[in-house]
């Protein structure tokens, strides 16, 4: 099978020159050559990705062209999904790296381009952004996963530069970006057994306020921030929860299937919108054609619920408590294990027989975090699938409660972030608030309302490695439920972004601000 690829291979690139030869003769030589050399590099490339079945190798599925699409993996003999719990630049880039591809546009989530349709390989993938492959990262192994379908990671890759003498048209669909909806746009909920939940139905309303049928919303990339604004458009309170799913279905109507009309796909919401209407969709309207990745089982649904947690940094706790510390390596190797330094602390401990006793500088500081909403914050995992953490001594019931990242002036992340797990407590409340979760004794986690779960600036992990930083003035960034993995009622108040400046004696963060993560 494989010589008969080969054969058809070495076909079509003496067809491609041969193609050459014509447009020489016909006086565009220069033209014709760059061409057909152009051409035989991408079916060189193309070809030799679709043979590539190695340990390890990666492909990217859904998308629009090979430069996109949720990420599999190949590992023992199958292919295999990858969630995007921890998913960020740093794995984009190592995958767009690994395919070829000059560097990453931006990592997706949420099933961006459809849902995992093969079991989870991976899961809590931490790369440092320079590994040459993505099975060099740490992860929790192979299998070893809490995820469900709607949570399969995705990148979209820079695109070789192609671009060639002869013009060829690009496909409308490629060029088109995103838009909202000018228009009024009715919002209804179907198939719930209240009036809070079901699948999400659209119907667009003109000038003369005619209303056109109701039709489905696809479910790519749809999450809570999407279905907040659903919930807020209608009234009912806040997403408790926002899936991908024809579970609100009825049969009789669809035999399973999406409704006839899609009339929203690729919606992209930032939380804070009033409306639908104002998220961002693929081309809508007369002759616009809606792309979705599936045609079974996959459209937007919710649930919403009157009343919902709403977490807020405490970014003052944070400039009073910064400051730095140059630690040894052998006080760290709890640390180190718990993936809290950089990756240059690793190449140190593989290199140097006398590693313990190299130090690394630490910008430490603690980080309070309140529950303002009106309903408790509960973690979204399970307590039998919390995590034993030696350093901390304590089970952790989020795997990503926290991001700590430095940012210098082009917006680049020159300091690693780190993505922190916790355990959630009630540590501080409000005068008249009886605390009620603890992390002693495999206790309940959570944080009540008018609670405060706080990490000091004395617990392993606090921090973020500026070892290798240079002096100067950068950008800080801590973001707490950066992932949306847990409702809130909104998330623009979730991260607190601050200017940082570094000296050889001190540290300082200063004119923060709230922000969405």
């Amino acid at each position: 099978m494989a010589l008969l690829v080969w054969c058809v291979l070495v076909q079509m690139l003496t067809l491609a020159l041969n193609t050459g030869d014509c447009a020489i003769e016909s006086g565009n030589r220069t033209s014709a050559l760059e061409e057909a050399r152009l051409q035989r590099e991408n079916l060189v490339r193309k070809y030799l990705k679709r043979l590539k079945k190695e340990e390890g190798a990666l492909k990217l599925v859904g998308g629009r062209g090979d430069y996109e699409g949720n990420v599999e993996i190949f590992h023992a003999g199958k292919w295999g999904a990858i969630c995007d719990d921890e998913w960020d630049q740093s794995e984009a880039e190592v995958v767009c790296r690994q395919l070829g591809f000059p560097g990453h546009v931006k990592p997706t989530h949420t099933g961006h381009f459809g849902r995992a349709k093969r079991k989870f390989w991976m899961d809590n993938l931490w790369c440092g952004g320079k590994e040459a492959e993505l099975t060099d990262c740490r992860f929790d192994g192979w299998g070893t996963n809490d995820c469900e379908a709607g949570e399969a990671a995705g990148v979209i890759c820079k695109q070789h530069d192609t671009e060639t003498t002869t013009q060829k048209p690009i496909p409308i669909e490629m060029k088109v970006p995103k838009q909202r909806f000018r228009g009024s746009l009715e919002l209804r909920l179907v198939g719930g057994r209240v009036a809070g939940e079901g699948r999400v139905e659209v119907r667009f309303v003109d000038g003369d306020g005619a209303s056109g049928p109701w039709g489905s919303v696809c479910g790519d990339g749809w999450g809570l921030l999407e279905g907040n604004v659903v919930c807020r458009q209608l009234n009912l309170g806040y997403a408790n929860n926002a899936v991908q799913t024809d579970f609100f279905s009825e049969e009789s109507s669809t035999n399973g299937q999406l409704p006839e009309r899609v009339l929203l796909s690729g919606t992209e919401c930032y939380g804070n919108e009033s409306t639908l209407a104002d998220c961002l969709h693929h081309p809508i309207g007369e002759g616009a054609s809606m792309r979705c990745s599936e045609r079974r089982g996959h459209v937007a649904a919710v649930t919403c619920v009157p009343q919902m947690a709403d977490l807020v940094f405490d970014h003052v706790e944070m400039e009073q408590s910064l400051h730095l510390e140059d630690r040894l390596m052998y006080l760290l190797q709890c640390a180190m294990e718990e993936n809290c330094v950089a990756t240059q602390a690793y190449d140190i401990q593989r290199e140097n027989p006398n590693w313990h006793l190299e130090t690394r500088r630490l910008l430490k500081f603690t980080a309070r975090v309140v529950n303002t909403g009106t309903a408790d914050f509960r973690p979204h995992i399970p307590k039998h699938l919390w995590e034993w953490h030696l350093c901390h001594m304590h089970y952790h019931s989020m795997e990503v409660f926290a991001t700590f990242d430095v940012i210098d002036g082009s917006g680049k992340r020159v300091a690693e972030g780190h993505k922190a797990s916790f355990c959630l407590e009630d540590n501080q409340c409000l005068p008249g608030v009886e605390p009620r979760y603890a992390c002693a004794n495999y206790g309940d986690q959570g944080i009540s309302v008018n609670c405060s779960d706080i990490y000091r600036h004395n617990i392993d992990c606090q921090w973020v490695d500026i070892s290798e930083l240079d002096f100067g003035e950068y950008t800080m960034r801590v973001a707490i439920n950066p992932e949306f993995k847990v409702p809130e009622m909104r998330f623009d108040n979730n991260a607190a972004t601050c200017r940082l400046l570094y000296t050889q004696t001190y540290a300082r963060v200063f004119d923060c601000k709230h922000e969405r993560p």
